[in-house]
């Protein structure tokens, strides 16, 4: 499977800068139910992949779906970094396997079903999977991509009253209700900076 290098690159570019940018803003969600360096752990693993970039847009996607994946569990500390690197990893051997014609959303779908053998986490355990299930879901009811950008980031508040039940964030109990996931809103934060970017670079 082949994407356009300046569209690889693009993507890279842009999740990179989205995470600059809100940095700050995760490592103060994470301060409230976790470590506090949710934001800082992001930007090094964006920041890694954006030093490859080269290199990334001249492979084929699957392989720079999977090397992108090996970068984050390389370079993002704590449990973001196997879960997304998980994610990405899994996706690149979905596609290779499935250049035929595989559907993305059933790919993404086992590549979630991945992170959730990970994380031994399920929906509703106020992680990044209740960001990643609805987003796959919109995608297998081909909504549009404002849409998709639109239902992660409801995904991600929607965390707020749920009580964590994984992670340093389950430490806390009821203590988590009340506060949004960091997790869920870096993933929903790339959800919406994907989206938008495609978007707006659509093929003619």
């Amino acid at each position: 499977m082949q994407m356009e290098p300046m569209l690889i690159a693009g993507l890279i570019e842009v999740c990179r800068a989205t995470i600059a940018a809100n940095s700050d803003h995760l490592c103060a969600l994470d301060r409230a139910i976790g470590d506090g360096d949710h934001g800082t752990n992001m930007r090094r693993g964006c920041e890694a992949v954006s030093a490859e970039e080269a290199n990334l847009s001249s492979l084929p996607l699957p392989d720079a779906v999977e090397k992108i994946g090996l970068t984050l569990v390389m370079n993002i500390g704590g449990a973001a970094g196997p879960l997304y690197g998980t994610l990405l990893m899994e996706m690149g051997r979905e596609l290779r396997t499935q250049e035929a014609g595989g559907a993305f959303p059933i790919i993404l779908k086992r590549a979630i079903d991945a992170v959730a053998r990970r994380g031994r986490a399920t929906a509703g355990d106020k992680t990044l999977l209740d960001v990643l299930y609805p987003v796959q879901d919109a995608l297998a009811h081909r909504s549009r991509l404002s849409d998709i950008a639109r239902r992660a980031e409801l995904s991600a508040n929607d965390t707020a009253p749920m009580k964590a039940m994984r992670g340093r964030a389950a430490y806390l109990g009821d203590r988590s209700i009340g506060h949004v996931d960091p997790g869920a809103s870096s993933c929903a934060l790339l959800t919406v900076a994907i989206c938008r970017y495609l978007e707006e670079n659509r093929p003619e």
